[in-house]
């Protein structure tokens, strides 16, 4: 069901009641870009840790808009062994509906842009009809705005008790304006004054001067001309009259802040459902969905980690779970559409959909890739053929594995880490895994290197991976650790070229955030005086302890050599979900 802002309203029961009766949910989310600086192999580096992949994210990826977020909900009907579906594609913008609204500044990618416009996508709908949202701190400050206002035009607290000061520069015109208040309210048979318009400060200086003057006996309301411009009117009202008005204004305000809200309800929906969220590859999903309809994202990535568990209790990657014991062995490609064919094939069995009454249904045969509600439809059922999978292979096998069953359990809460070659997860619940990497080099050198000069140079090692930072900087792996030393002596002597082990970079990062955060700390005082300083911001040591993991690579069909591994998920069983 396509949803846009002019039927939102009317359509959001629908969605809550979605919500409601589903078993879990799965999204998706369109963007108007991916990274505003460094290219994406440069984003996704192979050797970034979790903290580093979620502080390039939020440093270059938060800018770029989310403005198609898809919601499918799943509910299985026991009766007749079959899951109902109710699809949503929410086009999503930022309009501001009012003047004290916030303007949000947002970048485009052009070639996001242009691979969204090649699948068809409808800009205009973005643009022109896109649903309205505010986050929390901006919700919570447009209602005390309101509040303050309602306040000042009713009068209330000193403004009944005294004259108002009036600027010198203003005496003139609020002279006129009672001029004219005082001829309407002599002349019996006219009921209502359209005062010419003018500033805001004008028009507070007017609702401050009118509620001391004129207590009673009047009502002043600020309207809005088709052309934009906002002007006072005033109506001769009885006391019942003007407290039903003023009423009604207020009725009328809050709905339209409410509507300002927008779609920011229905996440905060879902996230008050505490229900299963499944989405495919979702970090920059989630890291979006809670920067755009919750609050800023944090600075350290455990207060990140804390957040997310906070608004989605649970989360569950397609991705992660397809690439993962006991299905890395028998899928070879996992990227959404290759995913969604391969479990229509044997060992796995498609699952029996069917959309519910009203709801538009889907043909995976058409394939409306990189349509958000149609990519979160068959999220949703990749993670239904993989979760009955595993169902198949209990004894006795269970036929359709429930979204709250421990079988699925150890997907939990683990979000996939793009090209990353040995840290497969963010985990969210805990500490983030952290291998040895003795066996990877990082290496410096010219800005007019290519890739061919670096395996030049690591020719006599054998097989190597590279994995590029920047222009002038890249992690080479070596297939043999004991190799390391050696190749970090031949560099003792060169000039264009610097290498380091992995242990000594990690080393003299941390060194370089700990003077960094003393720095900060200290305010202005000298910290070292033999090297200069810049104040950067407190970054917080990271609290938990890591253990080391090593893995096996695989190649995804549509990606760069990536890590494989098995969740310690223990024996495979069906238990009981409470």
């Amino acid at each position: 069901m396509e949803i846009i802002r002019s039927n939102f309203k009317i359509n959001l029961p629908k969605v809550y009641q979605a919500i409601e009766e589903a078993d879990f949910f799965a999204i998706d989310g369109e963007f108007s870009g991916i990274s505003d600086g460094p290219s994406v192999t440069a984003l996704t580096s192979g050797f970034d840790t979790p903290e580093e992949r979620y502080q390039k994210l939020k440093k270059h990826s938060m800018d770029f808009l989310l403005f198609q977020f898809g919601l499918c909900a799943f509910k299985y009907d026991h009766a007749n062994s079959k899951h109902v579906t109710k699809s949503f594609n929410f086009y999503v913008f930022p309009k501001p509906f009012s003047r004290s609204s916030p303007d949000v500044k947002f970048v485009c990618q052009s070639s996001s842009i242009d691979f969204l416009a090649s699948q068809g996508f409808d800009f205009n709908k973005v643009f022109c009809s896109g649903i309205p949202y505010l986050n929390q701190e901006e919700e919570r400050q447009l209602r005390e705005q309101f509040d303050e206002k309602r306040s000042q035009a009713n009068g209330a607290g000193a403004l009944t008790k005294c004259p108002v000061t009036i600027p010198e520069d203003q005496k003139k015109f609020i002279d006129q304006v009672i001029e004219k208040i005082e001829g309407f309210l002599q002349r019996e048979e006219k009921r209502t004054l359209e005062l010419n318009p003018c500033t805001g400060f004008q028009r507070k200086l007017i609702y401050q001067t009118l509620s001391w003057k004129y207590p009673k006996g009047i009502h002043v309301e600020t309207l809005e001309t088709d052309k934009k411009e906002r002007h006072i009117v005033i109506s001769k009202v009885d006391e019942e009259e003007r407290k039903r008005r003023e009423q009604e204004k207020y009725a009328k305000e809050q709905e339209e802040l409410n509507d300002a809200v927008g779609f920011s309800r229905v996440i905060h929906a879902i996230a008050n459902s505490g229900k299963l969220v499944v989405g495919h590859n979702m970090l920059l999903d989630v890291m979006h969905t809670i920067h755009q309809f919750y609050c800023p994202l944090p600075v350290d990535l455990n207060e990140f980690k804390e957040m997310t568990t906070c608004v989605f209790p649970r989360l569950l990657d397609t991705k992660l779970m397809a690439s993962t014991q006991p299905f890395k062995d028998i899928i070879n490609n996992t990227s959404l559409a290759e995913l969604e064919k391969r479990l229509k094939e044997t060992p796995f069995d498609p699952p029996k959909v069917e959309s519910a009454e009203g709801f538009p249904s889907y043909d995976t045969a058409s394939e409306q890739l990189h349509e958000a509600g149609y990519d979160a439809y068959i999220t949703g059922l990749c993670f239904i053929s993989m979760a009955n999978y595993l169902g198949s292979l209990l004894s006795p096998p269970k036929t359709c594995v429930s979204a709250r069953s421990k079988l699925i359990e150890p997907f939990f809460n683990k979000l996939f880490l793009m090209r990353v070659m040995d840290i497969p997860y963010l985990n969210l619940e805990g500490p983030d895994l952290q291998p040895k990497r003795d066996h990877v080099l990082h290496v410096t050198f010219p800005k007019e290197w290519k890739t061919s000069d670096l395996y030049q140079l690591f020719s006599a090692f054998g097989n190597i991976q590279i994995s590029w930072i920047d222009d002038t900087s890249a992690f080479v792996s070596l297939s043999q650790p004991e190799q390391v030393q050696i190749a970090v002596n031949t560099s003792k002597y060169a000039e264009s070229y610097r290498i380091q082990t992995y242990a000594e970079y990690v080393g003299k990062k941390q060194e370089s955030k700990q003077v960094k955060r003393k720095w900060t700390e200290d305010s202005w005082k000298e910290v070292d005086r033999k090297r200069p300083h810049v104040p950067g911001p407190c970054y917080h040591t990271n609290r938990h302890t890591r253990r080391e993991h090593q893995i096996p690579f695989i190649t995804d069909g549509c990606e760069p050599p990536c890590g494989c591994w098995q969740l310690n998920s223990g024996p495979l069983e069906e238990q009981s979900a409470l």
